[in-house]
């Protein structure tokens, strides 16, 4: 039997592409994002009481990338990319229905729109359905995961003298936190696992509206290039 569904609302993000996307919420507190809520949840009705509650969780399409074919098996980041198993042990973004859900924090609620942070979704994601996070209920202290039993390890993130100074100054244009976000999400390392790339290659992302290089001077460390506009 189908079921049809139809979005709440869609993500104003500082996520421009999937590319350097934290792979879990929460882990880059900068990353921020509007929800704009569709008719007729856009009415204050809709959010009555929402101002209450610290978070809140997000089921969301993962639009970019729904397939036709159900995968059995995926080879998710967290495990090098290079070894498979059942999709149904993993968050990978290739789900049978294409559902995602991340728990972020509300930072202010309006009629129509709610402000987040510790976002984990790219701009334009659809958005089925908000519910409050609930600490008694969704924090497990008994809950275990040998996958993934602890957040990935951080590496170091150099400045360019130059990109930090544009990076400040398009943080001050956008009222966003520009140079917190770049160093949140470059730290937890975008590049696929399995890759060791020489030093003179470039890596490149959008973050708001400014593009953002940077290259790998050793293994284990990000040097931030320049901070510009596209």
């Amino acid at each position: 039997m189908a079921y049809s569904v139809s979005p709440v609302g869609f993500l104003r993000s500082c996520f421009k592409e999937k590319f350097a996307i934290p792979r879990q919420p929460r882990l880059a507190p900068a990353a921020r994002g509007v929800l704009e809520l569709c008719p007729p949840f856009d009415q204050g009705q809709a959010v009555q009481g929402l101002e209450q509650v610290s978070h809140v969780w997000l089921l969301f399409l993962f639009h970019q990338a729904l397939e036709d074919t159900p995968r059995l098996k995926v080879r998710p980041p967290r495990l090098g990319g290079n070894r498979a198993i059942g999709v149904f042990a993993t968050r990978a973004t290739h789900r049978p229905n294409g559902i995602g859900q991340s728990v972020v924090r509300l930072d202010r609620v309006e009629a129509g729109r709610l402000w987040l942070s510790g976002i984990d979704l790219l701009d334009g994601t659809p958005v089925l359905d908000i519910k409050p996070y609930v600490p008694y209920a969704d924090s497990l202290t008994d809950a275990r995961n040998p996958i993934a039993a602890e957040a990935p390890s951080l590496i170091e993130v150099q400045w360019q003298d130059a990109a930090l100074i544009q990076a400040r100054e398009h943080s001050l244009r956008l009222g966003e936190p520009l140079a917190e976000l770049i160093e949140q999400c470059l730290a937890q390392d975008p590049r696929p696992a399995y890759q060791q790339p020489p030093p003179e290659r470039r890596y490149g992302v959008r973050l708001w509206d400014v593009d953002v290089h940077w290259h790998y001077p050793r293994p284990d460390c990000i040097r931030v290039l320049d901070v510009t506009p596209p």
